[in-house]
């Protein structure tokens, strides 16, 4: 999906995501001290608004310029006169390089594009992570056309753990861990189970 397609969807008037962070990213960061965050793809900013309530800087990036205005009305809600804790960069991350060694955590959270694309923001996100810092990648896996519900259903924009680790391979970066995990979803058809590539690495 292109930036005008991705407009279309965020301009209705519920959020399209959750209000609250992703289970991944709140799993990971609850316990970390506060620091400089990085969120690529941010959509709405469910995760960066999270970090910033909790006292984290917070640069989210995103190529829908409805998606960042919806973060940036929340952003005024939810933190008032702390709403300068984000910083909200309209940017395909095609073209985006973000600051090298520059946040303590960088967030790639369900970027399912082609991999040409990934490779090279993942790459990106890697090199943005500071020393002691941690990168998360989080995705619809690659298994979940077969065995799991919800996210893209075109291959090419699936992938695994391990294809993120290849990815980062060479940027400095220790693997803490590198697994699928699964989440319990509602549907129509009752609970069903989806399937999430995960990924965190360190930087020591």
């Amino acid at each position: 999906m292109d930036s005008a397609e991705w407009d279309r969807r965020y301009a209705g008037s519920d959020l399209v995501w959750s209000a609250g962070p992703n289970r991944w990213v709140e799993e990971v960061a609850a316990d970390l001290p506060a620091g400089r965050a990085l969120d690529l793809a941010a959509g709405e900013g469910r995760n960066a608004l999270w970090l910033a309530e909790r006292g984290w800087t917070v640069t989210a990036v995103d190529f829908s310029a409805v998606g960042l205005e919806r973060a940036r009305s929340l952003a005024e809600r939810r933190l008032g006169e702390h709403a300068d804790r984000i910083r909200l960069v309209e940017a395909d991350l095609r073209e985006y390089t973000p600051a090298r060694q520059g946040a303590e955590l960088v967030i790639v959270a369900y970027l399912q594009v082609a991999e040409r694309l990934r490779r090279s923001a993942l790459r990106a996100a890697a090199d943005a992570v500071a020393p002691g810092g941690l990168l998360l990648v989080v995705a619809h896996d690659s298994d979940n056309l077969a065995h799991g519900v919800g996210g893209p259903q075109d291959p090419a924009v699936l992938y695994t753990a391990q294809d993120a680790v290849s990815d980062i391979e060479g940027r400095g970066l220790q693997i803490v861990r590198a697994e699928p995990r699964t989440r319990e979803v509602t549907t129509d058809e009752g609970s069903r189970t989806a399937i999430d590539a995960f990924l965190l690495a360190h930087r020591p």
